[in-house]
């Protein structure tokens, strides 16, 4: 099986660009954040058009929204947490059917946090550390077998995920609060299947800012864009891709989309 998960900014604005990825590397299970469209706008013909017929999706005018576009049959998971006690369409999870059994897919999109890493001067950040506070309680309650989690997490943990550790311990996304918070969560039961094939001595981003007009030669990213497995699945680990040429594509997402191929 082959996954590919990308925060696109914008469905609708990039569906040429999805359409290209799918002609290009040829996924079977696209997990997508930051969709930006409502339930009632989402491009269902389109997507069915592509090739996935199996469709999850929630998402809201503007802002957020994540989706799951699939070739191999699923069923959604109910009864999910409204975390933070808001519906902001943030996590949707489906049971994929595989040959070998049943594997659970999540599929995740972090609140960024805003500018200021203060919980008390900042309301965007103290939701990120509620959020994430959340999310790993109810997996230490509920501990993931057979699972896959994947999306835009926010949060660059290791000193190699960005592009200077030293500069940007005080910004959102690497500051220490953030980075316990992950590694918290992945201690309920994953391990970080991108660095099982990338050693976490080397750089490895997944987003590159808009500011930066030649974000190629300054390089300064951040590896926001999360791959995990249960120990279970890890052997299954085949490949793992960050196709970074996608960044220089024309009106691109500032993220780039990640693959894993798994042996299911």
């Amino acid at each position: 099986m082959r996954l590919l998960t990308w925060n696109i900014n914008s469905l609708r604005l990039r569906l040429p660009l999805l359409k290209r990825l799918v002609d290009e590397q040829n996924p079977d299970v696209i997990c997508l954040q930051e969709t930006k469209v409502p339930d009632p706008l989402f491009p269902i013909g389109a997507i069915r058009e592509l090739g996935y017929p199996h469709i999850h999706f929630a998402g809201m005018k503007g802002y957020n929204g994540v989706a799951v576009l699939s070739r191999v049959p699923f069923a959604p998971l109910d009864g999910l947490p409204s975390w933070c006690a808001r519906t902001d369409c943030r996590h949707i999870a489906v049971r994929l059917d595989m040959s070998s059994g049943p594997v659970l897919l999540h599929d995740f999109y972090v609140p960024a946090g805003g500018d200021i890493p203060d919980r008390e001067a900042n309301e965007k950040f103290a939701h990120k550390l509620d959020f994430v506070d959340e999310v790993t309680r109810w997996f230490t309650t509920t501990p993931p077998e057979r699972s896959v989690l994947v999306g835009d997490l926010n949060i660059a943990p290791l000193e190699h995920d960005v592009w200077s550790h030293k500069q940007l311990l005080k910004i959102v996304s690497h500051t220490p609060p953030e980075i316990i918070r992950m590694e918290a969560w992945l201690r309920t039961g994953f391990v970080d299947a991108m660095r099982q094939i990338v050693p976490p001595d080397e750089k490895l981003y997944t987003w590159w800012s808009y500011r930066n007009r030649d974000w190629r030669a300054s390089n300064r990213g951040r590896r926001l864009d999360h791959v995990w497995l249960t120990p279970d699945l890890i052997p299954s680990l085949a490949g793992m891709s960050v196709l970074k040429d996608v960044r220089d594509w024309s009106s691109p997402s500032d993220h780039v989309p990640v693959i894993v191929d798994l042996n299911l």
